[in-house]
């Protein structure tokens, strides 16, 4: 197995250097592993360290690991496809232009401002994002990452499965995968803490996303929680056995190719971040990060991987130094990984 020296420097001056508390990564290569649990879970109002299995609040992880599977499970079963306008299961939302696709792929140009959004109840929040949001003039021109397409596509799960998306999720992901510490309901105790807030305090087992902890069970963004073997779990799934068969090969090409309706070249699949691997045929990866300070690197042709869970977040959420490392991260490995 290549050694990947400077990744791992890299990902240890994260927490050696305190810009994070501590940190639990995996980087595969085939059969092989190089896997670290290291640092603090947390470091207020008292030290205390990272255990292997911990639970993460993964964030914007969900989206990939369980509402974009799920969504493609259902156009494999013919009850949704991508070419479906958005207002054919949300009739609420009122505009005909934007699609499944563009859902997935941050193409839709929804946007808007709800005012005092965190301090809404679950119906209004709901009632919110569906009547107070317009397609800007983005819309199928460019890719504008948004929590609100995750937000809809949750909603349309539910319209289908006719059950809560995070349900939906458990029932048809976690427990097929056998991702036995995956949850959207964990034992604060087996969890990392994210960020101390002043309304919340310390929050810890509880998602950190103001939305998904209004929304709960009907939040399609965030709110998944799990451990490192969960996420290694899925992530070889995905990359060797189409997700233990539950995806087609043919649906999994189509997480790892351009799917977004613009002219050209871009750089999202359905739900994920595509990156060019630096081999000769610089092929496609998949990646995916999420505001708590967790990512992803998947390469389907060459069987490699890295899965890193941090709480950057924590005690405070200010941490942009983290984003410029991480980027140093991504770029770094994906040498490495090609080296001899």
């Amino acid at each position: 197995m290549r050694s990947y020296p400077k990744t791992i420097a890299q990902l240890t001056a994260l927490v050696t250097e305190g810009i994070v508390p501590g940190i639990s990564y995996v980087i595969f290569d085939g059969p092989a592993e190089i896997r670290r649990v290291q640092g603090l879970a947390q470091t207020r109002p008292f030290p205390e360290t990272l255990v292997a299995g911990m639970k993460y609040d993964l964030a914007s992880l969900t989206k990939v690991v369980g509402t974009v599977p799920v969504i493609a499970m259902l156009i494999q079963e013919g009850r949704l496809r991508l070419a479906d306008p958005v207002v054919k299961y949300l009739p609420a939302f009122g505009d005909p232009r934007p699609t499944i696709r563009h859902l997935l792929t941050h193409t839709s140009g929804i946007s808007g401002y709800i005012p005092h959004r965190d301090e809404l109840a679950p119906v209004a929040l709901k009632r919110a994002f569906l009547t107070a949001m317009h397609v800007d003039s983005s819309f199928n021109r460019q890719i504008r990452y948004a929590d609100v397409n995750f937000l809809y596509l949750g909603w349309i799960i539910e319209k289908l499965c006719q059950a809560p998306v995070q349900e939906v999720i458990a029932n048809r992901i976690l427990a097929p995968l056998q991702m036995t510490g995956a949850t959207f309901n964990p034992a604060p105790a087996t969890c990392v803490p994210t960020e101390i807030q002043p309304q919340r305090g310390l929050i810890r087992g509880t998602v950190h996303d103001p939305k998904a902890y209004i929304l709960g069970a009907h939040c399609g963004c965030a709110g998944l929680f799990a451990t490192l073997d969960d996420l290694l779990t899925f992530s070889r799934a995905l990359v060797e056995t189409n997700l233990a068969g539950l995806l087609t090969p043919a649906m999994v090409d189509c997480l790892f190719s351009d799917q977004t309706p613009l002219a050209g070249e871009h750089s999202r699949s359905l739900g994920w971040k595509l990156l060019h691997s630096r081999a000769a045929d610089h092929h496609l990866l998949i990646s995916h990060t999420g505001f708590t300070g967790t990512w992803l690197i998947l390469d389907r042709q060459t069987d490699q991987g890295m899965v890193v869970l941090t709480n950057r977040v924590h005690p405070t959420a200010r941490n942009q130094v983290y984003l410029d490392r991480r980027d140093q991260i991504f770029a770094t490995y994906l040498h490495e990984m090609q080296a001899n």
